[in-house]
């Protein structure tokens, strides 16, 4: 990043993009050739993630009436419209995932069930801390999936890709938001924020753990020791470069805004995407020669 790029999180516009995967057939779901065993990573993701930011939503819908600080609204209401267009597009994504995986389907109840649970019983602090917390993962796995573009998207469905890349530089954009809003209620509680954020963590190791491991045994790599261990540590080194990430989030100054993913190890792609989208460049697919257009706009 040079000092002519603006923060990432000075601007949250929504976006409302819509991506059709109803033509996709079961064959589709592994849409990665680059990084097989990433799409099924980034696909047990999905099955929960669109109910947490449905949750997310519900919070922050509560949380703005009760704010008077103009700006911190204003970035509020964007990162609800932003998060809607991120649930309404991987519920349509789950879709395909429910042709091929016999248990997609009771998976994604599940996570939907769970986060209408929670919007039910979870107390307002709660609420507030648990959205942070997870924030805080979605975040450092924005910047993780935007960083390893070339071992895991070069060779991909375009269309996947580009929504891929569409949610993670969203949600870099948003990264401070919700934590703001935790501060602007409870900043004097840090021992509660830090807690969230290992609560937050577990649910989203086991849920993506859940999936994950479902979906490698239809595709075969529990059929021999070798691929079982190719897939148990590929999760392993994903969920280890993230815990790596997350160290300076348990510091007592922290703030989104300051962490080195969002400064000196900005991602390039994501600053040439919000130019070429900004533009009027199509951002629905994005193949070799797109990227290389915005790749371009990053310089």
């Amino acid at each position: 990043m040079t000092s002519a790029d603006i923060h990432p999180m000075d601007d949250i516009p929504v976006r409302p993009l819509k991506f059709d995967f109803n033509d996709r057939t079961a064959d589709d779901a592994i849409w990665s050739q680059s990084s097989p065993l990433f799409a099924i990573f980034a696909n047990a993701f999905t099955l929960h993630v669109p109910y947490f930011e449905r949750y997310l939503v519900r919070t922050m819908g509560k949380a703005k009436r009760k704010i008077s600080d103009e700006s911190l609204l204003a970035d509020v209401n964007a990162l609800i419209g932003q998060e809607a267009h991120h649930a309404n597009a991987f519920i349509g994504f789950n879709k395909l995932l429910k042709r091929r995986y016999p248990k997609a389907e009771a998976l994604e109840t599940h996570a939907s069930q769970d986060f209408a649970r929670r919007m039910k019983s979870d107390d307002f602090k709660s609420m507030v801390g648990f959205t942070a917390g997870y924030e805080t993962f979605t975040f450092l796995a924005g910047m993780m999936f935007l960083g390893n573009y070339d071992a895991w998207f070069a060779q991909s469905d375009d269309s996947v890709k580009a929504l891929w890349v569409w949610h993670q530089v969203e949600e870099v954009e948003h990264a401070a938001v919700a934590f703001d809003v935790y501060k602007y209620f409870y900043g004097e509680h840090e021992w509660y924020r830090k807690r969230m954020v290992l609560k937050a963590l577990s649910h989203i190791i086991k849920e993506v753990a859940k999936a994950y491991f479902h979906m490698c045994k239809v595709e075969g790599y529990f059929k021999s020791p070798l691929k079982a261990a190719r897939a148990i540590g590929f999760l392993t080194k994903l969920l280890s470069m993230m815990l790596w990430d997350v160290r300076p989030v348990f510091s007592k100054n922290y703030h989104p805004r300051n962490h080195p993913l969002a400064t000196s190890r900005q991602s390039a792609i994501a600053i040439g995407w919000r130019r070429f989208q900004k533009s009027g460049g199509d951002v629905l697919a994005i193949d070799k020669p797109k990227m290389a257009k915005i790749m371009k706009l990053a310089v």
